[in-house]
């Protein structure tokens, strides 16, 4: 059974219940303070009336307020609880991407509920009270603990059949480590099992299926690109605490907000209520239409505090076609590792705004390294667009088949060039290595104090640190690179030019003072990472 969106508006956004009694008080008032506006804005007038007509924002009628109960009706068959067994997290909301704390909430202080021996059993306070306790008790979220009393070994979060045959989505921090998954079905705890087609950690997306029955089930279709307009009206529903088919209502907040979960970061931000086991379900527009996977929410106090993130339905759809299709998701690759270009950056190569993408190495054997890619270069534009940024180059070239070609537009000495190339397949992990500081020997005269107020010493002294560049000794509290450089950092090049002693950082601030840099560019490993780090030149006397 298809749950096809309505177009509407009028329907949907009909006043219900109290609000449709109040409607002509509510006009009345608007039409008061509209009245109010206009008066005010005269008044204004009369001191700067050009600045007035040209700035002020005209008041409008404010529309009618939503009710959401026919958007729910249609959509709330489709979603899902989702039980995991066997798993090795201790529930659904440890998983990445949380800023400023605990995915879920806290529930210190909860109230005592009067009578609720007398609830029959079944009830769904009383089950709800049972599992959580009450006012902190042992096992209660704020209590000894700090968590929902459930069997170890047990999760849960919420999902949504996207078709007709079963299949479900679902983030990839419910169902990871999952050996037995099930759904539970509508309010009455039907449950049917599931197993996990696909799964991609970078996102947090999972696609599910039922097994066995064959049914025609509710369904719910996901969004256009264009995505919704920060201000729209969105529904969440979802299964918080174990408490399945819970709906809230909120707004778009912001759109493509990054938060630290991974590369890809593009999330809607919502001020809709999300709280532990709503992870993996959807949020909707008023059309009925998935715009959003709830999959993480900002919880400095442990509560919900209106702040909520979700996977926008762009990208959840590329995602799960590709998982339904192969079950793996295989993601376009330079072999590149870049950094932001900020404005010192891009003073000191001689772009004139900061944007695109800096190349701090390019790796062996990649598709970037063999299109002639180099530490240095600037990678302004993919295909002819222009990229704002590292983030969003890492992003376009991921959503990129493998095999792709596609040409970039780089910005090196000064100028722009052309470089053609075969996107690669990313690879699952990247490869580390570290530094192991060991004794070595050497000209004394090589190393010493440079004038960016910092100390090194060639990196042919060290162990595993390689023949070229020099390694930081020591950072002045007071120099220019304080915050910028650490001991143990290896100083490449500097302004472009590889250095193996201090004479050959010397020579180089010379020529940018000379050439009137109030910067150089630093190349500057650490840790097997390799960045650019621009340093005032002016501060390093």
């Amino acid at each position: 059974m298809t749950i096809d969106p309505r177009t509407d508006a009028n329907a949907e956004s009909k006043p219900r219940g109290f609000l449709a009694r109040r409607k002509t008080p509510l006009i009345a008032s608007v039409l008061a303070l509209g009245l109010a506006g206009a008066l005010g804005a005269e008044a204004i007038s009369t001191t700067t009336p050009a600045r007035a007509e040209s700035s002020a924002i005209q008041p409008q009628a404010a529309p009618a307020l939503p009710s959401f109960a026919d958007v729910v009706d249609r959509v709330k068959p489709a979603v899902v609880s989702v039980r995991v067994k066997n798993v090795s997290t201790a529930d659904d909301e440890d998983g990445p991407g949380m800023p400023g704390g605990p995915r879920g909430p806290g529930a210190q202080g909860m109230p005592q509920i009067p009578g609720l021996d007398q609830l029959p059993d079944g009830h769904p306070l009383k089950k709800f009270f049972k599992e959580f306790g009450q006012r902190g008790g042992p096992g209660a979220p704020g209590g000894p603990g700090g968590r929902e009393r459930k069997p170890r070994g047990m999760s849960q979060g919420s999902g949504f059949f996207i078709s007709g045959d079963g299949y479900a989505v679902t983030n990839n921090h419910v169902v990871a480590g999952a050996k037995e998954v099930e759904l539970v079905i509508g309010d009455k705890d039907d449950t049917v099992k599931a197993k996990v087609i696909g799964t991609d950690a970078r996102t947090d997306l999972a696609l599910l299926k039922v097994e066995g029955e064959k049914k025609d089930w509710p369904f719910v279709k996901f969004a256009g690109p264009e995505g919704p307009r920060v201000g729209d009206w969105v529904v969440a529903v979802g299964n918080p605490f174990g408490l399945g088919g819970t709906v809230t209502a909120g707004i778009v907040s912001a759109r493509g907000r990054d938060i630290g979960a991974g590369p890809y970061d593009d999330f809607l931000q919502i001020d809709a209520a999300v709280n532990r086991g709503n992870s993996g379900g959807p949020t909707f527009n008023l059309r009925g239409e998935v715009v959003g996977v709830n999959t993480a929410i900002y919880s400095p106090s442990g509560g919900n505090v209106g702040i909520a993130f979700s996977i926008p339905s762009e990208v959840a759809t590329s995602i799960i076609d590709k998982l339904k299709n192969g079950g793996k998701i295989a993601r376009g690759y330079i072999g590149v590792q870049i950094q932001p270009v900020t404005d010192e950056i891009a003073e000191s190569i001689g772009l004139k705004k900061a944007y695109g993408a800096l190349v701090a190495e390019a790796q062996k054997g990649t598709p970037g390294e063999q299109a002639g890619l180099k530490s240095g270069d600037t990678i302004l534009k993919v295909d002819g667009e222009e990229i704002a940024s590292a983030r969003e180059l890492s992003r376009k070239i991921a959503s990129m088949d493998p095999g792709k070609p596609v040409t970039l537009t780089i910005w090196r000495d000064g100028k722009e060039e052309s470089k053609e190339l075969k996107l690669g397949t990313l690879p699952d992990e990247p490869k580390q290595a570290a530094l192991t500081p060991d004794s070595g020997g050497g000209d004394e005269a090589d190393g010493g104090k440079v004038k960016l107020g910092i100390e090194v010493t060639p990196a042919s002294r060290l162990g595993n640190a390689g023949d070229q560049g020099l390694v930081v000794t020591q950072v002045d509290e007071d120099g220019a690179a304080v915050g910028k450089l650490e001991q143990g950092d290896v100083i490449m090049k500097v302004a472009g030019k590889a250095v193996s002693k201090v004479s050959d950082v010397t020579a180089q601030l010379d020529a940018a003072q000379k050439d009137g840099r109030k910067s150089v560019l630093l190349l500057v490993k650490r840790n097997d990472q390799t960045r650019f780090v621009a340093i005032e030149i002016g501060k390093s006397g």
